[in-house]
């Protein structure tokens, strides 16, 4: 009797311990599940001998974005079609010399002035400023060595949104004609439910001005598949700023109603790209910034949406941005090689920019791009992606 007791004993104990067990493994297994996926590897070095990484983060779903610290670029994103299969969606480049040696800023993060300042020329509290003119007379994306080129400290801040990775830059008072040391902090956040999120901060010493953007060149059906003129797009604005021949805003606040610029229902981008108009003569397609009809919020708005029909990927755009630049690769032209060996046509790839408006600085009636000394500069940018 005392025998079998014993056996049964044993056996409790057995039972229990093995019960133990299966659930240490069930958790650790869930943590493992919960844990956000992110990998970090060489991506080269620049030619004065800076180590450059690309990051890939993975979330549940095995979706997946890579982005380097070499001009805070996103060099591929990977999204589902319909069917479930993955396909990188955005333009860039297989090694760190295509992005030393690239012009376009393909998946770049621009700054300090995202867009175009007019002659190059901005008065700050009484000061005229003279930024690079790299674009024309005017500067474009910072001028001659904005943001995208760039070596960006890099630091892994994963957490229940998902995979995340903060990249930060001192760009120093006087670089490129800015007046302030700025500190730009940006954030890229891959949620589970396909979602790259951009968190962009900023402050500086001096007063000066700031516009920070990502300039993703994006295609549904693939990065190098085709043309982007049969996609469908939404821009939730009823006006947009009008430009000059190079590109300036002119200052007016235009409805679109009536123009090819309205896309305030859904419609194909090659519609109306080619028909007779000055503004779109001038921008070689479309080029311009549109006036969200939100404006500048503290919260997420919509501001477009984009429909590929053969994969039935979606692209939706919210911001607490006033502006967003939508942009054809009207200047892509097949010179450049991209990712696989796949060449890059013209418009190939749409960029939709949230932004403040180009030129501001120079535009008392347009959402102010001043940064105060000591204040913070923040606005965030989501990418969603889904099926239909």
């Amino acid at each position: 009797m005392d025998r079998n007791r014993s056996k049964v004993v044993i056996l409790l104990v057995l039972l229990f311990a093995l019960n133990a067990c299966q659930k240490a493994q069930k958790s650790e297994s869930q943590k493992a599940e919960a844990k956000p996926a992110m990998q970090k590897q060489s991506f080269g070095k620049t030619d004065d001998g800076q180590a450059i990484d690309l990051y890939t983060l993975t979330n549940k779903s095995g979706a997946q974005v890579a982005i380097t610290n070499y001009g805070g670029a996103v060099v591929s994103l990977k999204v589902p079609d319909k069917s479930g299969q993955l396909g990188d969606v955005v333009l860039g480049y297989d090694t760190l010399d295509g992005y030393v040696k690239d012009k376009p800023f393909l998946g770049a993060t621009i700054g300090r002035y995202g867009n175009r300042i007019g002659k190059g020329t901005f008065v700050l509290n009484g000061v005229t400023y003279h930024v690079g003119l790299n674009d024309g007379p005017n500067s474009l994306h910072g001028g001659f060595k904005g943001f995208n080129k760039q070596v960006f400290s890099a630091k892994e801040v994963s957490g229940a949104e998902g995979p995340a990775l903060e990249l930060t830059y001192l760009s120093k008072d006087g670089e490129e004609g800015y007046p302030g040391n700025l500190t730009a902090t940006v954030t890229f956040t891959w949620t589970d439910n396909n979602e790259l999120k951009i968190d962009y901060r900023a402050t500086s010493d001096k007063d000066t001005v700031v516009n920070l953007t990502n300039h993703s060149y994006f295609n549904l059906a693939g990065q190098g598949d085709g043309d982007i003129l049969g996609q469908q797009l939404t821009i939730y604005a009823d006006r947009f700023t009008p430009v000059s021949s190079t590109l300036i805003p002119t200052g007016e606040l235009r409805p679109v109603k009536g123009t090819p610029f309205d896309f305030t229902t859904a419609t194909v981008i090659g519609a109306r790209i080619a028909q007779d108009d000055e503004q779109l003569k001038f921008g070689r397609g479309y080029d311009h910034n549109w006036v969200l009809n939100a404006g500048l919020t503290d919260s997420l708005h919509p501001a477009a949406e984009v429909y590929e029909a053969k994969s039935g990927r979606v692209l939706q755009v919210f911001t607490t941005e006033p502006g967003v630049q939508f942009y054809t690769g009207n200047f892509l032209d097949g010179s450049i090689t991209g990712k696989g060996g796949k060449v890059y046509q013209h418009r190939y790839a749409l960029c939709l920019e949230t932004q403040h408006f180009p030129d501001s600085p120079n535009h008392p009636t347009f959402p102010s791009t001043t940064l105060k000394a000591g204040q913070t500069y923040h606005t965030t940018t989501v990418y969603k992606f889904s099926t239909r």
